[in-house]
């Protein structure tokens, strides 16, 4: 994110927008002068869901009462391989996952803008376990840039410039990272020299999984409502036999 976005964001956090010119925003953050330059990053900020503005023109920061709806807009960055790392990342933003306030770790909804997500690729994490879930193909998972990363967490990193998520233990003893995988099928370890920072960086903590929908089950689901649908009026002892088909 842009320094000047960054700054507009913290001042939302803090101060109405709404309430202030894009001349005082600008003194506020350190950039006098430049209301054109401050309204292009509000622009930016709201096309990346960071910020929102109301049929009335109230610019409010998203995830604090933005909207009637009350949901979160939360960044999706792209996909992370959980094997190899062989997908590359970047920053742009693919869309957005939509979350109601009440999936959200409270300590997070204040600081959105810390938290992104990414498409798990793979299945060398599918024993992992996060509040309960494991990491499967196709499921959302939530990183947060500032929670401090422990031995024995899940974390998203880089190596050569590709995304992959990880357990991850430090061997202090060896001078060494390592990089495990949670998996019901035999992965390889990935080892890192503490001395080879420039080739791997820790991006965040994996704090929640958000599973992708279970197509099976709602085809299932989908068919028991068409079955009592053609049936008419029957007994509850008949319905429970019918869901349990």
């Amino acid at each position: 994110m842009h320094l000047v976005q960054e700054k507009i964001i913290n001042l939302a956090g803090s101060r109405d927008l709404s309430a202030l010119t894009l001349r005082k925003i600008g003194e506020l953050i350190g950039e006098p002068g430049s209301p054109q330059k401050i309204k292009h990053h509000i622009g930016q900020l709201v096309g990346k869901g960071l910020l929102s503005v109301s049929p009335d023109g109230k610019i409010k920061k998203a995830g604090t009462g933005a909207g009637k709806s009350g949901l979160i807009s939360l960044p999706i960055l792209g996909s992370a391989n959980c094997g190899q790392a062989l997908i590359f990342a970047d920053e742009r933003i693919e869309g957005y996952l939509k979350l109601s306030r009440g999936l959200l770790k409270k300590d997070l909804i204040g600081r959105i803008d810390e938290v992104f997500v990414l498409k798990a690729v793979g299945d060398s994490m599918n024993r992992a376990s996060i509040n309960g879930k494991n990491i499967e193909n196709g499921d959302y998972v939530i990183i947060d840039k500032k929670e401090t990363v422990r031995n024995g967490d899940c974390v998203v990193s880089i190596i050569d410039g590709a995304a992959n998520i990880k357990k991850i233990l430090f061997d202090k003893k060896n001078a060494r990272i390592i990089l495990l995988s949670e998996s019901s099928r035999d992965f390889p370890p990935i080892y890192i020299s503490e001395n080879d920072g420039d080739s791997y960086l820790v991006c965040g903590k994996v704090v929640d999984v958000m599973k992708k929908p279970d197509e099976m089950t709602a085809m299932k689901n989908a068919s028991y409502s068409d079955i009592l649908k053609d049936l008419g009026d029957i007994s509850k002892e008949e319905v429970d036999y019918y869901e349990n088909l």
